[in-house]
């Protein structure tokens, strides 16, 4: 019997998955794409959803999305991105709303201890 070609397609995927790339050993396995190490994105690589939630995740920025306004976002999983998308205008109010209240928060502390 003989496996079916998705089984050995994944089977030599997991299988290079672990090898080198350019030198470079990529523990994140095939799931992750290749990211220049000077791609940055809107919120200091902060994932918006986490934002919009009210926390602070970083990302990689190996999952990003372009929006309408030309700017990069970042996420932290495709899990976000999905659910970012089923209103992105709201996800990013939100997440706009929380990144500059923080902000001016982080920006009232600095203001107090230097006096």
């Amino acid at each position: 019997m003989r496996a079916p070609v998705t089984a050995i397609v994944f089977a030599s995927a997991v299988l290079l998955a672990g090898s080198s790339l350019a030198g470079e050993r990529r523990s994140e396995g095939l799931w992750k794409s290749f990211v220049p190490s000077d791609t940055t994105g809107e919120f200091g690589n902060e994932d918006p959803m986490g934002l919009a939630a009210g926390s602070h995740i970083k990302t990689d920025c190996s999952i990003n999305w372009m929006g309408e306004d030309g700017k990069r976002y970042c996420f932290a999983s495709g899990t976000s991105l999905v659910y970012f998308l089923r209103m992105p205008k709201t996800n990013l109010e939100k997440a706009r709303a929380f990144w500059m209240k923080d902000r001016l928060k982080a920006s009232d502390a600095t203001t107090r201890d230097r006096r």
